[in-house]
């Protein structure tokens, strides 16, 4: 299990060492590892930052957080309890962020654009996520999102054209997250709501089915994916292929 000193922990959970200490004191995050004068955090206080994040993101409040956390640890083991945690609240890709300046962005989307084209293209990249404002530079939560952008673009595709596909793919993906998170809530996640403290054995089955749907999810979109666009290529591109077939014989009788 990784360990991290304070202001590690800030950085990989995308809080700060003020809010870091500042929930220990509200008793919504257990105290370190001392070492010394050190404090030593691990991935339990990594996944229940993330968590925490994500909690007051909804609009929950300190107090109702803390009497969520309370409620699922009252009589049941903390290594559940965080376990589960670290499963719902860890990345869904192991892919790396990663950062650009502007100047870059604007090398790669923004030849030929004025002042004006330049900020709807960074207005609109946030809005789509590609990227997020980080002080002097821009976050890339996913490098190569924007390397198909780039590409795309490279091949003679309009930007406000690339990025209304962007947006629409990103919907549309957000209706399948949609349909596999329902499906197992229905049918697993259903069972927290039938008795008011799950077992521990309870818990444990829970993450480890959210943490089978990783892999599953992959090996069911990439296929109908595939085929999908099998079936479009052919479909859009079939009588083109024809007329260029038809062409090629043309020319090779006539020589």
């Amino acid at each position: 299990m990784a360990e991290y000193r304070i202001d590690d922990l800030a950085r990989a959970s995308g809080s700060t060492v003020r809010n870091i200490r500042a929930y220990q004191d509200r008793g919504l995050l257990p105290p370190p590892r001392l070492a010394g004068r050190v404090g030593w955090y691990d991935d339990s206080h990594l996944a229940r930052l993330r968590l925490i994040g994500k909690l007051l993101g909804r609009g929950y409040t300190f107090a109702i957080i803390k009497d969520l956390l309370s409620a699922w640890e009252t009589g049941r083991d903390v290594g559940d309890v965080l376990g589960l945690e670290k499963v719902l609240t860890e990345p869904w890709s192991d892919e790396i962020p990663g950062t650009a300046t502007e100047e870059e962005l604007v090398a790669i989307f923004g030849t030929g654009l004025d002042e004006d084209e330049i900020a709807r293209f960074q207005r609109r990249t946030v809005e789509i996520g590609l990227i997020e404002p980080a002080g002097d530079h821009f976050r890339v939560p996913s490098p190569r999102l924007l390397h198909v952008g780039a590409e795309l673009v490279a091949a003679g595709i309009p930007l406000d054209s690339v990025l209304d596909i962007a947006a629409r793919i990103r919907d549309d993906c957000d209706v399948i997250a949609g349909r596999f998170v329902d499906l197992v809530q229905e049918h697993v996640f259903r069972r927290l709501d039938e008795q008011p403290v799950p077992t521990g054995e309870e818990i444990a089955e829970i993450a480890d089915v959210v943490r089978r749907m990783r892999p599953l999810v992959k090996m069911v979109v990439d296929p109908f994916i595939a085929r999908a666009m099998e079936a479009r290529v052919q479909a859009a591109l079939g009588e083109q292929l024809e007329t260029i077939r038809d062409h090629l014989a043309g020319a090779d009788e006539a020589s």
